[in-house]
């Protein structure tokens, strides 16, 4: 099915003159609008009319609130999030809002003022109270709230246990988890259940450790690695619940002398590019960000719209298997 963006480079114009013929508004030479609609004809292109009738009551602009910018998890999604929205003739306004409630409540009062479309917000929601007083829809990714008119998650459970069953496959019999940030029933909390269960149930020793928040905003985990590791001589196995930290214990491995995957092996959680730029490679669980983002942005648009979209939808992740098991 073509898209804007095939319309616009066929025509050889911007995706927002796409747009801008599509909907009829600012000004546009006549030649302009006629290789535009020839473009259109040429690639029967229809124009999404959900898409089409929205923009007549807000821009044409998706928010993008998410915690953390720099995180190499956000970043990827944001990446596809764009993408998406691009394709269907939409701009993003990005808000990072550092975990912080005044900046997301500032930021959602900007998405109002320039008349957004909607929201999709990427990880926990800190001010519910602003989200149930607005007038138009937001979609969350990785994060449960009944405010919201769709959530978008991988199977965060599913992805714990196929680490722990194959850290045990390996051989491994005392295991670490490494657990990002937990609590309001965040990704976290399901992947170290996960990871719990199929330890209790294979009799092998485990702890889940939890980083805490001061590690996650510097996205330096070093020295709780480090602490972790000499508290746990005897660990094996790892269970990173991102490639950001799992491409961490790689670092703090090689200072301890310790050889991955020979001494220890690891498994992160995520599948970002990351992952295959260390040394060794990182075995992780693959997230379907690309996926995600996309029935994220289709999700809003018809919810926009008027339309019937599925209050939940959960997609599979599958293990990557590379050199650090």
């Amino acid at each position: 099915m073509p898209t804007l963006k095939d319309v616009a480079q066929k025509a050889g114009v911007t995706v927002t003159t796409v747009s801008r013929v599509i909907n009829n508004r600012g000004y546009l030479s006549e030649e302009t609008k006629q290789k535009v609609k020839q473009a259109m004809d040429e690639l029967h292109y229809r124009p999404n009319e959900l898409a089409r009738s929205l923009s007549k009551q807000n821009t044409n602009t998706i928010g993008v609130i998410t915690p953390h910018i720099m995180h190499p998890y956000f970043a990827q999604l944001i990446s596809h999030i764009e993408n998406a929205a691009s394709k269907q003739g939409f701009k993003i306004v990005l808000c990072n809002s550092k975990e912080d409630h005044s900046r997301e409540a500032e930021y959602i009062d900007l998405c109002k003022s320039n008349r957004v479309a909607g929201i999709i917000f990427c990880g926990m929601i800190l001010t519910s109270e602003k989200y149930a007083q607005l007038d138009f829809p937001f979609v969350a990714i990785e994060c449960n709230s009944p405010l919201c008119v769709s959530t978008i998650l991988c199977d965060n459970y599913a992805g714990g246990r196929l680490a722990a069953e194959h850290l045990i496959e390996q051989g491994c019999r005392n295991l670490l988890h490494f657990s990002g940030i937990i609590g309001q029933e965040m990704p976290g909390d399901s992947r170290a259940q996960a990871f719990t269960d199929v330890c209790q149930k294979s009799k092998v020793n485990y702890d889940n450790v939890w980083t805490g928040d001061n590690t996650y905003y510097t996205m330096d985990y070093h020295e709780f690695i480090k602490q972790s590791l000499l508290k746990h001589p005897k660990t094996d196995g790892i269970f990173a619940s991102s490639d950001l930290i799992a491409a961490q214990v790689i670092q703090v491995c090689a200072d301890l002398k310790k050889k991955i995957p020979e001494d220890m092996k690891l498994v992160g959680f995520d599948d970002v590019s990351l992952s295959t730029l260390t040394t060794p490679q990182i075995t992780t669980i693959h997230q379907p960000t690309k996926e995600m983002a996309e029935m994220a942005v289709d999700a809003l648009i018809k919810s926009s719209g008027h339309e019937t979209v599925p209050s939940k939808i959960v997609l599979p992740v599958s293990l990557i298997r590379r050199q650090s098991t």
